[in-house]
């Protein structure tokens, strides 16, 4: 069975962050109510629509989301 998608991004959380998704996951992982255990695509991105003021632009979430498919699915 994959990890969700919190768990895979989790991957990628660095003290130093080099790149957006380094941003992202760091954010992620101190947001409390980041649905943690969520798989599906509309759900994640309607949270962060509504709630992820952190993230810079979805497309570093769409572009987190095509590793995830690639390399958990």
């Amino acid at each position: 069975m994959a990890r969700s998608f919190y768990h895979y991004l989790m991957k990628y959380r660095n003290i130093e962050p080099k790149h957006e998704i380094e941003e992202f996951a760091n954010h992620a992982y101190h947001d409390h109510t980041f649905p943690k255990l969520a798989d599906d695509y509309h759900e994640i991105s309607s949270y962060l629509e509504m709630h992820g003021d952190y993230i810079k632009s979805m497309k570093v979430f769409d572009r987190a989301w095509e590793l995830y498919l690639l390399e958990e699915r």
